[in-house]
């Protein structure tokens, strides 16, 4: 099966796929390809979903036909292979470690055989790319995790768990942007929230940039949340050159 292709995904929509499989280098064409798609605001394309390793495309019938958006996806298609390296944008998330915010933490460094602290170590080591959002809003999948502190979910979901909740599942790790079920080991929660309706840009962050996670002190967890009640809090970024 020859990459990229174009296929139909029932009568609204068409799905651009770019390879079979979740890895950076491609997750890095699907950004460019959305962020192309994006700049040329087609009329009647409706959402552009960008995900692992395709960009779905829903549009309206009414104004755009189906062949004449197929014309376009291909031809956008030739014009990201042109697109160069952009910066890479990194959310620096604080996370509050262990204990009651994260009451797996103990379970994972056990079945890692290492220390909570070599675990918010390793957790907190390196920058994680945004392959995707979804489950809820806001909710991103992350990839890069070390493996060696790597867990499967829970045998049971819990019903109820904080918002801001950091987890671990098998390789992948994440933060759950609002109180919910959730089968993830939780090892942290941050006081940011990844999902504000009050705000213009509800969503924190997109699919392409990179999660930081930075660990802080109960007291500090306290310290920011009452600066996000106040509105007189902005989640720190870095931004590298490419």
């Amino acid at each position: 099966m020859e990459y990229p292709r174009i296929i139909t995904s029932g009568d609204t929509a068409i799905v651009v796929e770019f390879e079979d499989k979740i890895d950076s280098s491609i997750n890095a064409k699907v950004k460019a390809f959305y962020e192309v798609l994006k700049a040329e605001n087609i009329p009647g394309v409706v959402d552009i979903i960008p995900t692992y390793r395709s960009v779905l495309i829903h549009y309206s019938p009414l104004i755009i036909r189906y062949g004449e958006m197929m014309e376009k996806a291909e031809r956008l298609l030739n014009r990201a292979g042109d697109i160069k390296a952009v910066d890479k944008k990194i959310f620096k998330i604080p996370v509050c470690y262990g204990g009651y915010y994260g009451q797996d933490l103990e379970d994972v460094a056990q079945h890692a055989g290492m220390t909570k602290e070599e675990v918010i170590s390793i957790h907190s080591g390196r920058d994680y790319l945004i392959y995707m959002l979804g489950f809820q809003p806001g909710f991103a999948y992350l990839g890069g995790m070390d493996e060696r502190i790597a867990m499967p979910r829970l045998p049971q979901p819990r019903g109820q768990i904080l918002a801001g909740s950091v987890g671990i599942a098998n390789k992948q790790t994440g933060i759950y942007p609002m109180s919910s079920p959730a089968g993830w080991r939780l090892i942290g929660c941050t006081p940011v929230r990844p999902y504000d309706a009050r705000k213009r840009k509800p969503i924190l962050y997109e699919a392409g940039d990179y999660i930081r996670f930075v660990p802080i002190s109960e007291a500090d967890y306290t310290r920011i949340e009452m600066l996000i009640e106040q509105g007189n809090y902005e989640c720190p970024v870095e931004i590298q050159k490419a």
